[in-house]
């Protein structure tokens, strides 16, 4: 058997990503490591949350939209890109940057600021996870579900 030079990359290539972390284990590991800042348990991953995920993520892309899931039975967090790729570190660092506007004196997002993702992922009654991707053209949205349900107003994250 003749091997050529790109045949011996992807061999060597499947040999390498074989030991790269799955993206549920990079999203996973993510969300641990924001949650452990803060002194929360960690999270686990939930195939139910994201089988739902990914169904969101899927629609979203199919009706070329991007909101919440209307009346969800869990905490949810959703990240757009347009035009390029992200991965799973640099999606929960996305939102867990919000950590700057979260006024935790007063528990409150600081005036006109955004802080909700990041106090979905540091919410001390979630312990499940499960996110996804879809993508269409040059749109990429991220899912991410916890449950139990929280990131209630006027409650502390932690």
């Amino acid at each position: 058997m003749k091997r050529t030079a790109a045949t011996a990359l992807v061999l060597a290539c499947l040999a390498v990503c074989a030991d790269l972390p799955s993206m549920p284990q990079r999203m996973l590991d993510a969300h641990n490591a924001v949650r452990a800042g803060v002194g929360q348990r960690p999270l686990v991953w939930s195939e139910k949350l994201e089988r739902a995920a990914q169904q969101w993520a899927d629609r979203l892309i199919k009706e070329g939209t991007f909101h919440h899931r209307p009346h969800s039975p869990w905490g949810q967090n959703l990240y757009e890109v347009t035009g390029g790729e992200f991965v799973p570190e640099q999606i929960v660092k996305g939102w867990a940057a919000e950590v700057k506007d979260y006024d935790y004196a007063n528990n409150r997002c600081k005036p006109e600021r955004i802080c909700g993702h990041y106090t979905q992922i540091v919410w001390h009654d979630a312990h499940e996870l499960g996110c996804a991707v879809a993508k269409g053209g040059n749109r990429e949205i991220w899912v991410c579900e916890y449950s139990p349900a929280g990131n209630y107003v006027g409650m502390r994250p932690y």
